[in-house]
């Protein structure tokens, strides 16, 4: 058996390996992305490993089915990158992780969340001019006093409620599906306007869908408390960058943290020192006093990429042996 992995970063490569000598599996690793002209290089293999980051070209998809190979494991929770329709069609079975580690991008979060409150970016930079006076703008809050509203209870946002709850915090939430186990720790409410409306931090855990691209608008925005701090560890495309910058120099949140931005793919996960970045919302958007920018690092331990890498893995060897997959999403 032969597999071909895609985007495959250096770290990934050690775990790749490891994976494959225990199974005694041969693969090619490149660390390009698949495109059109790369995708020629899976002639004669088996099965396909991905990281996408922006969409996916859909001529790709015939193109693998003229292969005969037929699965694509996505290294990530986030399958939104991939046209599942034209997939199918294709007979191309696309598969996710959907749980590498929640309570890696749960901690992240609440990380952000206590960085943006006691001012932490603004401390250290006035430590750097070696001021060390106190001042109004220095002072923080505890955050066991603040309500907290979870939108998207899945597996990431539970743990990060559980960890808010901890904190001693009141939590709210919303989520379509509403999680049983997750009553015991926080109050659902019948709507994403009533979860925010009282809440001074905003976190979101809900994957890109058609119906929640710019759910956070200007609209929504207006529905936030004036002090409230929005959080977006999941998917850029859930807000409207250029109206979260208006909202937030008009003083309609007081702060946010933003790991994921909804047009990353250029950007990251690359090195562009040195480099012109042209995109004037995501340069305002790093730049900006009141934003805490990370490029979707939340994820980012050990224990989730050692997971990635081999969950997807295991989802090709799965579907090459059974035809199918616990993971599939299409």
């Amino acid at each position: 058996m032969k597999l071909k992995l895609y985007n495959v970063r250096g770290e990934e490569v050690v775990l790749a390996k490891v994976w494959a000598k225990k199974h005694d599996i041969e693969i090619s690793l490149n660390e390009g992305p698949l495109t059109v002209d790369s995708v020629k290089e899976a002639q004669g293999f088996d099965g396909l490993v991905n990281a996408q980051l922006g969409p996916l070209d859909d001529a790709i998809y015939p193109m693998l089915k003229e292969m005969g190979i037929k699965q694509i494991a996505q290294r990530s929770a986030g399958v939104d990158m991939y046209n599942l329709d034209l997939a199918k069609e294709n007979g191309i079975i696309i598969t996710n992780v959907p749980s590498y580690s929640p309570e890696s991008i749960a901690e992240f979060t609440v990380t952000i969340a206590l960085n943006l409150i006691r001012h932490v970016e603004l401390i250290r930079s006035q430590v750097k001019k070696h001021d060390f006076s106190w001042s109004l703008p220095l002072r923080g809050r505890v955050l066991g006093d603040m309500k907290v509203a979870v939108i998207g209870t899945g597996r990431i946002g539970l743990a990060a409620a559980k960890i808010f709850k901890g904190f001693g915090c009141q939590v709210m939430a919303y989520d379509i599906y509403q999680n049983p186990k997750a009553k015991e720790i926080l109050d659902y409410k019948n709507s994403v306007e009533e979860a925010i409306m009282d809440a001074d931090l905003v976190t979101l855990h809900m994957p890109a869908t058609e119906d929640n691209h710019h759910l956070f608008d200007m609209d929504m925005f207006k529905k936030f408390k004036k002090d409230a701090i929005l959080l977006n560890m999941a998917r850029g495309s859930l807000l409207k960058t250029k109206d979260l910058l208006v909202a937030l120099d008009e003083g309609l949140l007081a702060g946010a943290g933003i790991d994921t931005y909804e047009f990353e793919s250029y950007y990251v996960p690359k090195n562009f020192e040195n480099q012109e970045i042209k995109d004037k919302d995501f340069l305002a958007l790093i730049n900006h006093p009141k934003v805490i920018y990370t490029p979707h690092t939340a994820y980012y331990t050990d224990e989730a990429v050692k997971n990635l890498v081999e969950s997807a893995l295991n989802a090709t060897l799965d579907i090459i042996e059974t035809g199918t997959t616990a993971t599939r999403v299409n």
